[in-house]
């Protein structure tokens, strides 16, 4: 007979497996839905018609653009490196879905180990993990541009590190006062301290400067400078086709869940909701798209910043704004 570690073992693997399993299928499932639903949106908000050709109501277009990709030939410039042409939206996929793995959707239900929890890990430096792999992105988009051997696709990842490292920073600070709160580096501990109020009550500003730090985050509208298309073609992805391209625009949807699962988790209670607990992934998944659609307004509505205006805001605005919600934070706990 197999000893009881061993069976431990082989358990938790299994468990495991079927996690990250899950977590993949989940984020290529729910992608194409965000991308025609913001096409859907983006159609009602300047009055023209979405998506409505490809199958009932359009619903089929992800799904087309998906295999318009996959025929498309895979193009290398003469002065470009191919592999690390390969590597740089491999990197950007990556780091996405690692990020992804400690968003939690619902807690350990009882009699049952932290590996059965609704969530791909739960690791004590929760926030630091997700910073972490955040950081590791922007060699992807830094890889891509300079790898294409093009001064326009250099030019826009240079964009993209200098917009990356300023608002990173912002970010940072706004959820560090949620985890003074909190008491705790871990997802699953931060939404269950969120039990009597949620945290964008106490940590508004905190939230407001997480929202505007995302936005610049993911390069989405009205901080989408590196693929300003009037000015760098396409920025950092200029040179790529096919699936390559493919997986820069995923990659940019995928960060855009990981932004809009911290902020569920971190500001709006994470899974809690009224009704039984088998409702809470439905709670969890409702908070994320309402955080999703929020981005969609947004870039609806807003226009894009000068270079230089978004430099000024991001240093001269944001970061003074997060710091001292940080220190007042700070005051607050300490004197409580």
């Amino acid at each position: 007979m197999m000893p009881l570690a061993d069976t431990q073992f082989v358990e938790t693997t299994g468990v495991w497996i079927i996690k990250s399993v899950v977590i993949f299928a989940f984020v290529l499932g729910i992608v194409p839905l965000i991308l025609l639903l913001e096409r859907k949106l983006l159609g009602r908000f300047q009055n023209r018609y979405g998506p409505n050709r490809v199958g009932p109501y359009g619903l089929l277009q992800p799904l087309a653009d998906v295999l318009k990709l996959l025929s498309k030939e895979q193009f290398y410039p003469a002065t470009g490196v191919p592999f690390l042409m390969a590597l740089a939206p491999a990197i950007m996929i990556v780091t996405a879905l690692a990020a992804i793995a400690i968003i939690p959707f619902g807690d350990v239900r009882e009699g049952f180990g932290s590996e059965f929890g609704l969530y791909g890990i739960d690791v004590n430096i929760g926030v630091l993990y997700a910073f972490a792999f955040g950081s590791l992105a922007f060699y992807g988009l830094m890889l891509g541009g300079w790898a294409s051997g093009s001064k326009y696709s250099f030019l826009g990842a240079m964009r993209s590190a200098a917009q990356l490292i300023s608002y990173e920073v912002s970010l940072g600070l706004s959820l560090i006062g949620v985890v003074m709160m909190a008491g705790s580096l871990s997802l699953v501990d931060i939404v269950k301290a969120q039990d009597g109020v949620w945290y964008v009550l106490p940590q508004f500003v905190g939230f407001l400067v997480f929202a505007v730090a995302g936005f610049a985050e993911t390069n989405r509208a009205p901080f989408d400078l590196p693929e300003a298309d009037a000015e760098l073609v396409a920025g950092y992805n200029t040179e790529f086709g096919g699936m390559r391209f493919g997986s820069f625009f995923m990659a940019e949807y995928m960060n855009m869940l990981v932004i809009a699962g911290l902020g569920a988790a971190m500001f709006f209670g994470g899974w809690m909701g009224p009704g039984p607990s088998f409702l809470d992934p439905v709670w969890m998944v409702l908070k994320m798209l309402a955080v999703v659609v929020f981005f969609i307004w947004i870039r609806a509505t807003m226009p894009r910043l000068r270079y230089d205006q978004l430099m000024s805001f991001g240093w001269k605005i944001l970061l003074p704004l997060a710091t001292l919600n940080l220190l007042v934070t700070a005051t607050i706990v300490a004197l409580a």
